[in-house]
């Protein structure tokens, strides 16, 4: 089966992609996951199944969910695992899966939740669809047009951003 034909695991796990405000972006509570509603929306036409893993602000996820994520994508029978993220401890995350072999893992998120007017949600979801979809096993970020390798990642908080990590 070539990778344009396999079926596409996505993993939900919350973060600014599924939040819901209530006023001015001071109270919210994290809501179901939109990557359906995000693929739908944009066409897609290539095989997945959506498995939501939790629903969590990425700054509550600790190392006994990403001991949780990392059971579910070894347990996948798929390949290709997309996994939706809060942006805050992606890169953590990822670090966290970054031995599995046999697999190709891709992390997304939005800088804003997809429900916003402008959000990066539905072009970071369709990238890192097609990412996922052509990348070599391994494990990957996928934001804002931008592929970075698990082992050369960070994110910039000042410039609300992710950038290759040289250092």
């Amino acid at each position: 089966m070539s990778a344009a034909t396999e079926t596409i695991r996505i993993l939900t796990t919350g973060g600014t992609i599924d939040k819901i405000y209530f006023d001015a972006k001071s109270t919210y509570h994290v809501g179901p996951p939109q990557v359906s509603e995000i693929l739908a929306a944009v066409g897609v036409q290539a095989p997945y199944v959506v498995e939501s893993v939790f629903s969590k602000d990425s700054l509550e996820i600790d190392d006994g969910d990403r001991a949780l994520i990392r059971e579910r994508v070894e347990a996948a029978g798929e390949r290709r695992i997309l996994i939706t993220h809060g942006t805050d401890t992606m890169v953590k995350t990822g670090q966290a899966l970054s031995d599995m072999p046999g697999k190709t893992v891709v992390l997304v998120g939005s800088l804003s939740p997809s429900r916003f007017k402008g959000s990066d949600a539905e072009f970071n979801v369709g990238f890192a669809f097609a990412a996922v979809q052509v990348l070599p096993p391994g494990v990957y970020i996928a934001m804002n047009g931008h592929v970075f390798d698990i082992g050369n990642v960070r994110k910039n908080v000042e410039e609300n951003r992710f950038e290759h990590d040289y250092d």
